[in-house]
């Protein structure tokens, strides 16, 4: 028999490799027609764009794609604990000022390219606030379990 390593992942990987893994379903999910309401309508970007994901949540081709690039970054990232913690953090930061910027741009207007509504803006909110915590989170764990060897 050979002797067999295992790479264990630190919670800070495990986090951001969950957190990936719902971008890239999200921007999967939003090119599904029924998942996606009022799919015919969905636009490569703009505030023209009426498909909602999951009935809520509105969506482009352009949202779609940029929820695949993150979740794939997120993927790449999730490879190194330093890495998966930017991800979280930094992606965090980014979801925030997201939020803000769907805040304050006219939803019906020509600045909401992604586009954004009131319930994305809450969703982005909760990202932003959830990326940052498990960001912080795993690596606090990390730190206490170094402590204790």
């Amino acid at each position: 028999m050979t002797p067999t390593t295992t790479r264990t992942r630190r919670p800070v990987q495990v986090f951001a490799i969950v957190v990936a893994v719902a971008f890239l379903l999200a921007g999967i999910l939003g090119f599904i027609p029924g998942i996606t309401t009022h799919y015919d309508q969905l636009t490569f970007g703009g505030h023209h764009s009426e498909a909602l994901l999951f009935g809520v949540f509105n969506v482009s081709v352009l949202h779609n794609l940029v929820h695949l690039l993150f979740g794939v970054a997120g993927l790449a990232l999730a490879t190194i604990p330093g890495g998966a913690r930017g991800y979280l953090v930094l992606g965090g930061f980014i979801y925030l000022l997201v939020c803000v910027y769907g805040l304050v741009i006219d939803s019906h207007g020509g600045m909401n390219f992604l586009p954004v509504n009131g319930a994305d803006n809450w969703l982005h909110f909760g990202l932003a606030i959830g990326m940052i915590a498990l960001g912080v989170l795993g690596t606090a764990i990390e730190r206490t379990r170094e402590q204790r060897s």
